[in-house]
């Protein structure tokens, strides 16, 4: 997964970049898309042409699209109701109130970030707000009982996905209060509180059949002391055999403050792929070195090939499901 440089039409460096390195998803942020419908998916179309062009198939246009403050768009789409409004509006009319309308506004929403070319959703968040993580998260979880978190996150997929648009369930295992933006987030739980907490994922994902995950970079001393989640294969072995999680893992962003004290995003994003994630973020002033990174690891071994085919086998079945070959 890589970014662009362009508000609008991509320049011809940027095609260029493209077409050399083409990513299995592109993701747009404000700065991309504080501008006009027309000119959106303008750019979204031709992103795509590039791209499948050099490869033979499209990539996934994501954004992030929680709702609440997490809003990319300048007029263009429709800001969403921020997730801990349905767990109020639960509290007042029950639970399957709340329930239908998330997935009404998730594919209403979803109709409109289709129509743009956007196909991809890195929402919603799964992690139930705590005391702990309350600072980092906010109004960004759906309220503190687990059992809801889990239903409405599966909820938001399925309207999503009415929609035409796949979904990104996240942060695995969850967060602190810590933000990883700037700092190493340690979650020093005991077993039957990640049990608890973690429920979430597991009712995400049976309820909705979810297509895609995003791993933090937060580091459970329970499961694994020394690695982050997103570079621990003892965490994305969990992930697959407890929690059932079948599709795609993505690593949340390696140019965090979380997991870039002595590494670097080269050697963050090689051993994820080692670990079990299925796709790296690399933006464009480092997709370079690390595709270069990747092809070496590959060269030499240290990263098998069957690994990286695993991966990519993944990412193409939700591909041919959204029609992007």
């Amino acid at each position: 997964m890589t970014g662009v440089d362009a508000r609008g039409m991509p320049d011809e460096a940027e095609k260029k970049r493209l077409s050399a390195i083409p990513a299995g998803a592109v993701m747009l942020f404000k700065k991309n898309l504080a501008t006009d419908t027309r000119s959106i998916s303008l750019m979204n179309a031709e992103i795509s042409a590039v791209i499948g062009a050099a490869s033979g198939v499209r990539p996934f246009i994501a954004c992030d699209h929680e709702g609440g403050g997490v809003h990319r768009f300048t007029g263009a789409v429709r800001r969403l109701p921020p997730p801990a409004s349905y767990y109020e509006q639960a509290q007042r009319q029950g639970t399957e109130a709340a329930l239908a309308q998330i997935r009404r506004d998730a594919a209403f929403s979803a109709a409109e970030l289709r129509a743009l070319g956007i196909t991809m959703n890195l929402a919603p968040l799964a992690e139930p707000l705590t005391g702990q993580n309350q600072a980092f998260l906010g109004t960004r979880a759906y309220g503190p009982d687990p059992n809801f978190a889990g239903k409405a996150a599966a909820a938001f997929i399925r309207g999503m996905e009415e929609g035409g648009v796949t979904c990104v369930l996240k942060h695995f295992p969850g967060n602190t209060g810590d933000d990883p933006h700037f700092a190493k987030p340690v979650w020093n739980a005991s077993a039957e509180e990640l049990r608890r907490l973690t429920a979430p994922f597991s009712i995400a994902v049976a309820d909705s059949g979810a297509a895609a995950l995003m791993v933090s970079h937060v580091i459970v001393p329970a499961w694994d002391a020394q690695r982050n989640a997103s570079l621990s294969p003892v965490v994305i072995k969990k992930l697959r055999e407890e929690y059932g999680f079948n599709g795609i893992i993505i690593a949340d962003d390696f140019a965090m403050g979380a997991v870039s004290g002595g590494r670097s995003a080269e050697e963050n994003a090689v051993e994820a792929l080692r670990a079990g994630v299925d796709m790296v973020m690399a933006w464009p002033a480092t997709v370079t070195q690390i595709h270069r990174a990747i092809l070496r690891a590959l060269a030499t071994g240290a990263l098998p090939r069957a690994r990286l085919e695993e991966a990519a086998a993944r990412i193409l079945k939700i591909k041919s499901m959204l029609n992007l070959f």
